[in-house]
């Protein structure tokens, strides 16, 4: 990736002409790459902390196992923990031979065993390299899903991303723009949480995105900061919203009673009050929480799990609704 933060703009805040030429392209390869995947999936939150991250990995992991070409982009630049919760364990170095070896097979595929001389198959290379220029290729998971995240363009997980609101916005901007993910049913996009420059980037660009579905758990402070995402979301003419009551209850393993340990949150009152989709509930399980020790989601892990089952009919569920 080209280097962040140093200014989209000149001097007194214009543009120079080279500046503008690169803006041009970056949007034409940002319309190509979202125009060859026909559903987009924006998961945002409120706050940190509600299990954002792990609905959008789950949901990304049951449409890949339902039989959808699926990825999924981690856009938290400061908590990108969406590889760890995939199984995947992949910094710069690696992901820079990741992108070497993916080069290579596409330009092996074309010229072994073509017959062609030496100075065509160079030529083709040559086109390759200035097709590919720009192209982050996305990891593939064992199961399938192909995975792009800020995680794997820094070279140890305990340094921490000190950038400003631009640097950031650039950032991210690059990942959506530049992922190469060739033909997806879906695109699942997991947002920083809040409000603030990051997760707007996101929604202005993918402006058609089929979706943008709220996190919150049942939580009077979670709630009040998803309303002010529902509003941001309204702000910019996106209709389509629906929400997820994460951790809204748990049910003891000794007598199967439902215990709602933080409150009822009645989430379809929410979801009703807001004037937006109810897509139901999930429940505490320690299952899900120690998913990540074991490099994969629950639903990959276990999926006749509780869990794993709520995903499934979330996934019909907004198929139904927001697809059909």
């Amino acid at each position: 990736m080209a280097e962040h933060g140093h200014g989209h703009h000149g001097h007194g805040g214009q543009m120079t002409p080279e500046q503008q030429r690169q803006m041009i392209e970056q949007e034409i390869r940002l319309a190509r790459n979202l125009g060859q995947i026909k559903h987009k999936i924006v998961v945002m939150s409120g706050k940190g902390g509600v299990g954002k991250s792990t609905v959008a990995a789950n949901i990304a992991e049951t449409l890949q196992a339902m039989g959808y070409k699926t990825g999924i982009l981690d856009a938290d630049i400061h908590g990108p923990n969406i590889p760890k919760m995939l199984g995947i364990e992949m910094l710069e170095e690696e992901f820079n031979q990741y992108q070497f070896n993916i080069f290579k097979e596409i330009v092996e595929e074309e010229i072994v065993d073509s017959g062609l001389s030496e100075d065509e198959q160079r030529q083709i290379i040559e086109d390759r390299k200035k097709q590919y220029q720009h192209s982050i290729f996305p990891v593939t998971t064992p199961s399938g899903l192909k995975v792009m995240s800020m995680a794997f363009l820094i070279d140890s997980l305990d340094r921490p991303i000190i950038w400003r609101g631009p640097q950031k916005t650039g950032a991210i901007k690059q990942l959506i723009s530049d992922a190469h993910w060739g033909e997806l049913d879906f695109l699942v996009i997991d947002n920083p949480p809040g409000t603030g420059d990051e997760p707007l980037t996101v929604l202005q660009s993918i402006p058609e995105a089929d979706l943008v579905l709220m996190v919150t758990t049942p939580n009077v402070v979670s709630q009040e900061d998803v309303l002010k995402c529902v509003k941001m979301v309204e702000l910019m003419n996106i209709d389509k919203i629906g929400l997820i009551e994460n951790m809204a209850y748990y049910i003891c393993p000794h007598c199967n009673e439902k215990l709602h340990i933080f409150g009822e949150g009645n989430g379809k009152a929410f979801a009703d009050e807001m004037e937006i989709t109810y897509l139901g509930d999930l429940p505490i399980e320690e299952s899900v929480s120690q998913s990540p020790n074991e490099n994969a989601t629950i639903s990959v892990l276990d999926p006749d799990d509780e869990v794993s089952k709520r995903f499934k009919e979330i996934v019909e569920d907004i198929k139904k609704e927001f697809l059909e």
